[in-house]
């Protein structure tokens, strides 16, 4: 595999207590394996993005699999020549995945996975079906699903009001939701399930397991992905779409080309919500 750096997620929605313990406890095992990333911890359940040298990783692991709540979680994992993240952070938090909907617990009830091999043969055989993209704008922007359902939703709090403006018509009819690692559909489903919506599935493992297991087909662009790689393509490989330092809007190779694009200063996106912005 080419790059030394080993880098993986996962997440599991599972009642968590001792969360205090848990945090030092990972604290202390991430400090003496030498990695970096982030570890959230919340009555929901934990979900961890970390990288480091395969032996440290794998440590890591190790020591999860110790606890049974954390056991057999399935796990994204790729490959870099450098480290992505600049520190180690294990955070307590509300909720791993924020919407501010107390009676959601996605541990107890959540709609049915679809496997990638079965979502790409529905999509082959051209089955009636919603595919419906629970990612925010700004990542939409980099890829998505021929034909994806899209929210234009800024952040994931906004998923509730953004599925209240959907046809009714649709309450009834299949869906199948996806997200970049599985973690915003499984609790997205949760929510569509309670606003009444019956026939919800989730992509297991999102698009990265998608990519993983299937390759690109259906998809257009790459995707987005929440660390220094900012875009990976259906080969899992980093791709040139950079971050603008001021607004931290996702940019690609053409953007970067735009007039409007300055390093470190502004970008075409910058500009449109700054018209007294002036690009070099």
């Amino acid at each position: 595999m080419a790059g030394q750096i080993h880098n993986i997620a996962g997440y599991r929605f599972v009642n968590l207590e001792g969360r205090d313990e848990l945090q030092t406890y990972y604290r202390s095992v991430c400090e003496d394996l030498g990695l970096k990333g982030t570890i959230l911890l919340a009555p929901e359940g934990i979900n961890f993005f970390i990288a480091g040298t395969e032996r440290s990783v794998e440590g890591f692991v190790e020591h999860l699999e110790r606890d049974e709540r954390f056991t057999a979680i399935p796990l994204k994992l790729s490959f870099t020549d450098y480290q992505p993240f600049n520190r180690m952070n294990v955070r307590k938090k509300n909720e791993i995945i924020s919407v501010g909907m107390e009676d959601i617990k996605p541990a107890e009830f959540t709609g049915e996975g679809i496997l990638p091999e079965d979502f790409k043969s529905m999509l082959d055989n051209g089955v009636p079906v919603h595919v419906l993209d629970t990612r925010n704008d700004y990542e939409l922007r980099i890829g998505t699903f021929e034909n994806a359902i899209e929210l234009d939703i800024r952040s994931f709090r906004a998923f509730p009001e953004a599925i209240s403006k959907l046809p009714e018509s649709m309450k009834n009819e299949e869906i199948v939701m996806f997200c970049t690692g599985g973690i915003r559909c499984e609790k997205a489903s949760a929510i569509m399930i309670d606003a009444g919506f019956s026939k919800v599935k989730q992509l297991k493992g999102g698009i990265l397991g998608y990519f993983e297991a299937v390759g690109g087909s259906h998809w257009n662009g790459d995707c987005f992905v929440f660390d220094q790689r900012v875009a990976v393509n259906p080969e899992l490989e980093e791709t040139e779409v950079v971050v603008c330092f001021a607004c931290r809007e996702p940019l690609s190779s053409d953007e970067q080309a735009s007039d409007d694009y300055t390093i470190g200063e502004s970008c075409p996106y910058c500009i449109g919500r700054n018209p007294g912005l002036i690009a070099r």
